[in-house]
């Protein structure tokens, strides 16, 4: 591959509004942004790390220099495979070799990934855990979503509380909840009886990540995705049996180029895919939209966090994202 210039800044997304989720409250986050350039074309990807593997800025940025040597050499989205570890700081730099890849070819990225030219999806949009009624106000609020997914802190009585006020304000949404770990496995028998009652369609990782074990044999009203407990492509055979969903986040995985083939092992071995984001802007969202053409469930709400997004943004309306090939892997030259 032709040599390149690469370029690395760190950027502090400030959200709306404090986010609450199980274990942690969040007001800001830390992004990495990289930018590749040939000088013809140029390519650029986002990451915000996963915040409970320790993935922050300074260790993406740490992985990113070590391998800048043979980055700006020439390489490509195999040998960045092998050279970087898996985990945000592959994944911007994984993201701009796709979008430099589609200007060098002259075509948009999702053509080159080997998917339909895509369409608007149903994405979930995400309450941060708060009082019954503070979340039920945030639910009548989200007044285009279809689809909500509800943070929970592990409080059994408060989050069946949470779920059921939720539900009474929207009636009409398909709902989901994210216990982000928060569960023992001997509450689970209390918590899934009324989540079912409520009409919840899914419920994400409920137990710890190497807990996994414990959902042997286990048979659940709802299915359960793994999201902390399926980081990459490694952890897929161990879900089985345990998981019905797999949440995938190209944070999580290193990027779309292993985000594609584990949403394709996924269905290899009989589960079921999801797309999720650790909250970014818009550029961190164009290439899980593509992962996005292929999975089931979609959570792709990251910008609607923000106080401010990039200007080449995604487009929310009636409960969907749409994002155009202006905002991330048109196939343009260098910008």
């Amino acid at each position: 591959m032709p040599p390149v210039r690469l370029e690395v800044r760190a950027e502090k997304l400030r959200l709306a509004a404090p986010f609450r989720i199980s274990g942690y409250v969040f007001e800001e986050t830390d992004a990495v942004v990289v930018t590749l350039t040939d000088g013809a074309h140029s390519g650029g990807g986002e990451a915000a790390g996963a915040y409970y593997l320790g993935d922050d800025l300074a260790r993406m940025t740490s992985e990113i220099e070590a391998a800048r040597g043979d980055i700006e050499a020439g390489i490509d989205r195999l040998w960045l495979q092998r050279l970087m570890p898996p985990g945000g700081g592959r994944n911007a730099v994984d993201c701009a070799l796709w979008e430099l890849e589609a200007a060098r070819a002259g075509v948009p990225a999702w053509r080159l990934a080997g998917v339909d030219a895509p369409r608007p999806l149903l994405t979930t949009f995400t309450l941060g855990a708060d009082s019954p009624e503070a979340m039920a106000e945030g639910a009548r609020g989200y007044a285009q979503a279809r689809a909500i997914k509800v943070k929970l802190t592990g409080e059994l009585d408060l989050d069946i509380a949470r779920v059921k006020a939720i539900r009474s304000a929207r009636q009409d949404v398909w709902l989901g909840v994210d216990a982000n770990q928060g569960y023992a496995r001997g509450m689970l028998d209390s918590l899934i009886p009324a989540l079912a009652e409520q009409r919840v369609a899914l419920l994400e990782q409920p137990l710890p990540r190497g807990a996994e074990a414990e959902l042997d044999g286990y048979r659940s009203l709802i299915p359960i995705a793994a999201d902390e407990s399926a980081l990459t492509l490694d952890d897929l055979p161990g879900l089985v049996g345990r998981f019905n969903v797999v949440n995938i986040k190209l944070d999580k995985c290193g990027g779309l180029t292993e985000g594609l083939a584990m949403a394709s092992e996924a269905r290899e071995l009989g589960l079921g895919v999801m797309v999720g984001n650790m909250v970014g802007t818009s550029l961190a969202m164009a290439p899980a939209f593509i992962l996005g053409q292929q999975c089931d469930i979609v959570d792709l709400d990251g910008p609607t966090f923000l106080a401010r997004d990039r200007d080449q943004a995604v487009v929310y309306n009636d409960g969907l994202i749409d994002c155009g090939d202006e905002v991330w892997g048109g196939g343009a030259p260098a910008r």
